[in-house]
């Protein structure tokens, strides 16, 4: 049994331990530091089939990156996460990296809760377009961002994007691109259709 101890506000102090986050507990959302790296490396690794970055990729996110990523944290440490950046090509567009959810935490709709709150931070609210690459056999993923695409009234479209061979020499799956929009003129609406 772990240590309660153990964990703290910024995460978990020991990898790999990992307490239990009671449904209905108030997470805090927030934008993430430096000192969140490890942490974060440590939850997408425990989420498969998510791709590990080395620590320093996570650091950067955290810090040169911090105002399009958001994280979501309980008492126990940080269990769920969202990586993104606007691409220069496409300024109206936010592209989401990963969402990583702890799996004492799924359940709750914390996945779609983390990109609702991704979408109010001031260097994101005025996207007008969602863009992110999934791979077909992800679907929780795929479901996560049709119900967001759903609840905000825009249309999600799926093409090819990055394809097995030409791209990951056979070493990982087929990824398509996906685009979720309008999100709204003046950035996305806040209204959530329920």
């Amino acid at each position: 049994m772990p240590d309660k101890t153990s964990a703290h506000a910024g995460g978990i102090a020991a990898p790999g331990i990992w307490l239990p986050c009671p449904k209905g507990e108030n997470m805090v959302f927030r934008t993430p530091k430096a000192e969140d790296g490890p942490t974060i490396a440590r939850l997408i690794a425990s989420c498969p089939p998510l791709d590990c970055n080395s620590i320093y990729c996570n650091l950067l996110q955290c810090t040169h990156f911090a105002g399009t990523c958001i994280l979501a944290e309980h008492t126990n440490g940080i269990v769920g996460w969202i990586s993104g950046y606007r691409p220069p090509q496409e300024p109206d567009s936010m592209f989401v990296w990963q969402v990583a959810v702890h799996e004492s935490a799924r359940g709750q709709s914390l996945g779609q809760r983390l990109l609702n709150e991704l979408f109010q931070l001031p260097g994101v609210r005025d996207a007008q377009r969602l863009i992110t690459t999934v791979t077909p056999s992800n679907i929780a993923s795929r479901k996560m961002f049709e119900g967001f695409a759903n609840d905000h009234g825009a249309t999600l479209q799926a093409r090819p994007h990055f394809n097995s061979d030409v791209h990951f020499g056979g070493a990982h799956e087929s990824e398509e691109l996906i685009s979720i929009e309008p999100l709204g003129a003046s950035g996305m609406p806040l209204d959530v259709k329920k």
